[in-house]
């Protein structure tokens, strides 16, 4: 991996990631520099446009007002100082001060995305477009009684994981030539690969998010397993909302399917890259056997990787990142007892289908 010059505003972005991001902190440092900075600079502003969507104080008219203003500033038409204020400003209690923080230093976030070029400044203001746009059709007024089908949380997942697939994918094909040449089947799995972290998030977060007053489970997958999410407490009716997260796992399983095809294409001389797709995916895999194995959780802690298992995550996979048999192997080892979804159904993206 190489080395990007020591700027104040790169020292806080690589300082701040631990803050927002357990995962991400960890992965992001493994990319060669050029990537570093980019993919760093474009979680950090893709968490900025979820922190916005995510406060429950502000209303439907100031939401888009500031993801317009957000959008300006990326396509430099805007302030980042002014956005920053402003933001700021209307942030309520339920935003939590880390994320809070990030917003206030939304100029640092900007000074370093004026030094990426210009194909990797388009794709990630793309991408942010795409979020700021697709969240709020989610955002209604019953968010907490959930989503009314699988479609919708396919769609959901799409706006707020899957472009952020599609986005590294673009700056993996902008920093190498080999990768470019993959370009057409890596764009086939990308937003596969970022519904599939997503839905691990919302798997395990489903309880957290319930007593915030928000759900992203599908009405009809629980329906026809017996069980109505306006019921929905950890305290009730245990078996019946297993089956329905047993489906669910099994659809996060067949994305994680394709993430692990999607990482395999990257070539073999590119570990860094390998590393950042392969240590994200299988902590996906760790965290939904952990829910699997532990059905009556009630906490994301109670279901949280353990230090342990992410250090040997980090030691398996620096040693096997060249090996594409090992690493076929080493997944089948993870996702071992999982649900699996069927070989012969697709798995579904945003509006179209990657097949497995």
């Amino acid at each position: 991996m190489g080395e990007v010059d020591q700027t104040p505003d790169l020292a806080y972005q690589r300082g701040v990631l631990p803050d927002v991001s357990r995962t991400f902190a960890l992965t992001i440092p493994e990319l060669p520099a050029d990537l570093e900075l980019a993919v760093g600079n474009a979680y950090l502003l893709c968490r900025i446009a979820d922190t916005i969507e995510d406060d429950p104080a502000l209303d439907d008219d100031l939401r888009k007002s500031l993801h317009d203003e957000l959008i300006a500033v990326l396509a430099e038409d805007g302030c980042a100082v002014t956005f920053a204020e402003r933001s700021t400003a209307h942030l309520s209690a339920a935003t939590s001060a880390k994320e809070r923080d990030l917003v206030a230093d939304m100029p640092k976030v900007v000074a370093i995305h004026h030094r990426l070029t210009c194909a990797q400044r388009s794709a990630i203001r793309t991408c942010v477009i795409k979020m700021c746009r697709g969240m709020p059709e989610y955002q209604h007024a019953d968010k907490g009684r959930g989503l009314a089908n699988l479609e919708e949380l396919d769609c959901y997942c799409y706006h707020v994981a899957g472009v952020v697939g599609e986005l590294l994918t673009e700056l993996f094909c902008e920093h190498s030539g080999a990768i470019d040449q993959q370009r057409p089947r890596l764009f086939e799995l990308s937003a596969s690969f970022g519904q599939g972290l997503q839905m691990t998030n919302i798997i395990k977060d489903v309880w957290e998010d319930h007593a915030r007053g928000y759900c992203w489970l599908p009405r009809d997958l629980f329906a026809a397993a017996g069980y109505d999410l306006d019921q929905l407490d950890p305290a009730h009716d245990r078996a019946r909302f297993r089956v329905g997260m047993e489906q669910l796992i099994a659809i996060a399983h067949g994305h994680l399917q394709n993430a692990m095809r999607y990482t395999l294409m990257i070539p073999a001389a590119e570990t860094g890259i390998r590393r950042f797709c392969l240590w994200a995916v299988a902590l996906a895999l760790l965290t939904l056997r952990k829910v699997h194995a532990h059905p009556d959780y009630v906490s994301p802690q109670d279901v949280k990787v353990s230090r342990r298992a992410v250090a040997t995550v980090v030691m398996t996979t620096r040693v096997s990142a060249r090996n594409d048999r090992l690493l076929r192997m080493l997944f089948r080892l993870a996702a071992a007892g999982l649900p699996a979804w069927p070989t012969d159904t697709p798995v579904t993206v945003g509006a179209s289908r990657a097949t497995r």
